[in-house]
């Protein structure tokens, strides 16, 4: 079916190799101890070092249209000290069946009935379930066979149609009392004179020409867009991550249709990283780890799904609940924007601190020197002005924000809260605040206006 339809083949395509872009960590159990820790970063470094490790999870969702994917480890060899596999094969599905017992059960064709058991350590068999049911139905194969066959059939009776548009209708009329032979004869003339435009028949017989063939080929087009459509959203979940129709291609309902794809991509994910756990994983523990005392304890493969969240919105609401007195963990902002914690010793990022007095006296000497002798200013003017204006406005702040946040620590309702900051609104005042902005402002523009007279 891939090798047959582009538009298929290509949906399955996206699916798939989304699957690749996504890092992925190998986190203990939990509560673990020093050795256990140590055997997974020893796995984490083995399956960082497989150079075919992005071509057995690509095989693996072989499954999403099929079912199941199997692939098979081409034996193990001991390589300083450690149990390793030698590579891994990926296996075509005709050669397994279901037990007759249990039709979730995989084994190898061998001619018997039930098949061959695989061999533990051997495999990794990746089951993706698009739905429920057993094995045989739980893949997107039943699904797709439908708009599959039905885009075939259009494709085919659009290519008929193509061949005799335009081409006239040809009758061939025979005298009565015809032999079989020279019927025969006369619609073999029929059917090639429109090719070969030229032919021969018996006298007594003619070819009658009528209009030429016509019609549109809008409704093999729908059927086909139809089918597509179908594909789409039983593969991606919509359609609009495909094509543009020109009708409902909004861009916000395209948003909401990649939203759904990243959904469809998080539960293959979630559903690989248990088969890489249990097939992978668990037999380089239970080779190899110092640590090991049964499958309970074994260290566990997780994709990194998290999207980072945007900082504009999480740094003013934070900022407001640490003022308040909320206790936020470190680490958990860091996951949320996924900036990783500095090592020993490596370079960060800092505020550098100005004197705002001295930032001040410079910018105004600054500006003086360059307007008597019209030259371009010297430093870091926006720096300046910015320290200037944070020193000056956060007495200003600071006056409304500290009356604010007693009467919250005062407060035991929320109707105290609301009554409270009723009553202290008439006591905030906020010209001399406006009057300093307004001041930052025109001095920002007369800044930028002297830039861009020297060309700045």
């Amino acid at each position: 079916m891939e090798e047959k339809d582009a538009h298929l083949q290509s949906e399955l395509g996206k699916r798939r190799r989304s699957l690749l872009g996504v890092s992925w960590t190998i986190e203990p159990p939990r509560n673990a101890t020093p050795a256990e820790q140590r055997d997974c970063e020893m796995i984490r470094e083995l399956l960082e070092d497989f150079t075919w490790l992005d071509d057995a999870i690509f095989d693996a969702t072989d499954a999403v249209l099929k079912g199941f994917s199997a692939q098979e480890f081409s034996g193990w060899e001991m390589v300083e000290g450690l149990q390793l596999p030698k590579g891994i094969v990926w296996r075509d599905p005709a050669w397994f069946q279901t037990h007759p017992d249990d039709w979730n059960q995989l084994r190898l064709r061998d001619g018997s009935k039930e098949g061959a058991a695989l061999n533990p350590f051997g495999w990794i068999m990746h089951k993706a379930k698009s739905k429920s049911g057993y094995l045989a139905r739980t893949g997107l194969i039943r699904t797709l066979v439908w708009p599959f066959l039905f885009k075939n059939y259009s494709v085919r009776d659009l290519a008929e149609f193509l061949e005799i548009y335009g081409l006239p209708v040809r009758l061939g009329k025979y005298p009565e009392g015809a032999t079989e032979k020279e019927k025969a004869t006369l619609l073999q003339a029929v059917l090639s004179i429109g090719h070969n435009a030229g032919g021969i028949i018996p006298r007594g017989m003619e070819i009658e020409f009528q209009n030429a063939a016509n019609g549109q080929a809008d409704p093999f087009v729908v059927m086909m867009d139809w089918c597509e459509r179908s594909m789409s959203k039983a593969i991606l979940g919509g359609t609009l991550t495909s094509q543009a129709d020109g009708k409902s291609s909004t861009n916000a309902l395209g948003n909401v249709h990649n939203e759904v794809r990243q959904e469809v991509r998080d539960a293959d994910l979630r559903q690989l990283a248990a088969t890489l756990t249990r097939d992978l994983v668990y037999p380089l523990f239970a080779l190899n780890g110092k640590s090991f005392q049964g499958p309970r304890r074994c260290p566990r493969l997780e994709f990194d799904v998290t999207e980072p969240e945007d900082m504009r919105d999480l740094a003013y609401p934070l900022r407001a609940l640490v003022g308040m007195g909320m206790q936020i963990p470190a680490q958990w902002v860091r996951d949320k924007l996924q900036i990783p914690a500095p090592k020993e010793g490596e370079e960060v990022l800092v505020i550098v601190d100005k004197q705002a007095g001295a930032g001040e006296a410079a910018l105004r000497a600054q500006g003086l020197a360059a307007l008597a002798a019209k030259s371009p200013v010297q430093g870091d003017n926006n720096d300046a002005q910015l320290a200037r204006l944070q020193a000056e406005v956060a007495p200003l702040l600071a006056s409304m924000t500290d009356a604010v946040q007693a009467l919250v620590m005062q407060a035991t309702t929320l109707e105290e809260i609301r009554d409270g900051l009723l009553a202290l609104e008439p006591n905030l005042s906020h010209d001399e605040l406006g009057a300093l902005l307004a001041q930052a402002i025109a001095a920002s523009e007369l800044l930028g206006m002297l830039e861009m007279e020297e060309g700045n």
